[in-house]
């Protein structure tokens, strides 16, 4: 089996692995008290904090371990939203941040804030001067990743934490997917992170806060952690954050270059191998083992299976594999193609011979959920009838108004118009990118009767 879901939860490094077995046996006393244990367990949390930090780039008591990503993420959020009220109650975001820093904003907003969301260009990237633009006399934060969890795309964090800097504005940094290849550049506030993401075990976050930002905890108290982290300090996972990160720090720079190299394959053989694929995120600018691919015509979660029999563990942003049944947010802020969408993210270690093996399997494995579907063929021929049609998928989930679409845009001559009727969300990002896939003109929607009508316009 090929693990290809690093981005998710990358596998548990061997030094992670040692440090928590060993820490088991000497770091389970209360890091607290005086007596020797505790005295003990203290030395093995300050050590490991120090390592952190000297990864990361700040001082030993700026930075405090959370139960989470998640919850340093919503700490951090809150508590210099709550710090700096007097200053105002704007919030700044970007429009593909983490699901995590955007549930902060919506919680925030839902107290009687304000939020403004910075659009990004199709690559996934911020504007630095949209950034810029978006900053007021009341914002309190900014908030922007150094790197996107599903495209890879990295972003000018130290262009817009300059732009915040002379604004007077703290930035914080959601450094979960980079953290493991690189310190973050630029003069950011506040930092936060999470250990499976770089090798490390779960249940271990971290939150770094400068000095010199306006910082208020919310919620209880508790003196742990600079009170800023409630709780019994989980040690021995974080002993072996700690030691995970140091290693494949050191091993970085090489292990980059490798998986760049497959990545690089995948992105390029893909368009050559599969017709009708849409490859997305940055080209150059972009993490190295994370490569992003949408297929037309194809049910996400139906290739995700078929590719799991095959030996193959991938993700997707297709809504079709998503609780909530609506496009990835960030493909979506990005407006490509998410139908048919997969996620490759190679972990470090990952075998040459395992992504040819990969790009062996997809072109057959797409070919066969296309089949299922009734997908139309590349070289369907093209007829010519009246000048429009109307295609009723109400009830059918994309990528079925699409492939419907595909199937009759023949049947109207240049400069005819199909409207397609559809109920499904996703159906307002994957319709126009396939106008755009197929050199057709996408000319809007109007409300319908049932669901949204979508127009579109042949052009050849």
């Amino acid at each position: 089996m090929a693990y290809f879901d690093a981005a998710s939860a990358a596998p548990l490094h061997p030094v992670a692995r040692q440090a928590l077995l060993a820490s088991l046996d000497e770091g389970w006393a209360d890091p607290a008290r005086l007596y020797r244990e505790g005295r003990r367990a203290r030395l093995l949390l300050d050590a490991a904090r120090e390592a952190m930090a000297e990864c990361v780039g700040c001082r030993p008591d700026e930075l405090v371990f959370t139960p989470s990503g998640t919850r340093a993420v919503h700490s951090g959020v809150a508590g210099v939203l709550a710090g700096r009220r007097r200053a105002g109650s704007h919030l700044i975001v970007s429009a593909v941040e983490h699901s995590s820093v955007l549930h902060a904003a919506e919680a925030h907003e839902a107290g009687g804030g304000s939020v403004t969301e910075v659009p990004v260009d199709r690559t996934g990237a911020v504007d630095p001067a949209a950034y810029a633009a978006a900053l007021r006399e009341d914002t309190a934060l900014a908030c922007l990743q150094s790197a996107n969890h599903e495209v890879g795309t990295e972003q000018p964090v130290s262009r817009v934490a300059e732009a915040c800097r002379a604004a007077g504005v703290p930035l914080l940094v959601d450094a979960a997917q980079s953290l493991g290849w690189r310190r973050v550049e630029g003069d950011w506030s506040v930092l936060t992170g999470s250990a499976h993401k770089w090798g490390g075990p779960s249940g271990v976050g971290l939150l770094v806060v400068r000095k010199g930002v306006r910082f208020a905890p919310q919620g209880p108290g508790d003196e742990r952690e600079s009170g800023r982290s409630p709780g019994f300090e989980n040690l021995p996972a974080i002993v072996a954050a700690a030691a995970s990160l140091r290693a494949v720090r050191a091993e970085a720079a090489a292990e980059a270059a490798r998986l760049r190299e497959l990545t690089e394959r995948i992105r390029s053989r893909v368009r050559d191998l599969v017709p009708d694929v849409e490859v997305v995120g940055d080209p150059s600018r972009r993490l190295p083992g994370i490569v992003t691919f949408s297929c037309l015509y194809v049910d996400g979660e139906t290739l995700l299976h078929e590719l799991d029999r095959a030996g193959f563990s991938v993700s997707s942003g297709s809504s079709c594999t998503s609780s909530t049944l609506t496009p990835s947010h960030v493909l979506r802020a990005m407006g490509v193609l998410s139908e048919g969408n997969v996620r490759v993210s190679l972990p470090p270690g990952t075998a040459a011979e395992d992504v040819e093996r990969f790009l062996e399997v997809l072109p057959g494995t797409v070919a066969a959920v296309r089949e299922k579907l009734g997908a139309p063929a590349a070289t369907e021929p093209v007829r010519a009838a009246g000048p429009g049609l109307v295609v009723d998928a109400l009830g059918r989930r994309c990528p079925v108004p699409v492939i419907e679409l595909a199937k009759v845009i023949g049947d109207v001559p240049v400069g005819g118009t199909v409207r397609v009727l559809s109920d499904d969300e996703a159906a307002r990002l994957d319709i126009p990118a396939w106008c755009e896939m197929r050199g057709q003109e996408y000319a809007g929607e109007e409300p319908a009767e049932k669901g949204t009508a979508y127009l579109v316009r042949r052009i050849r």
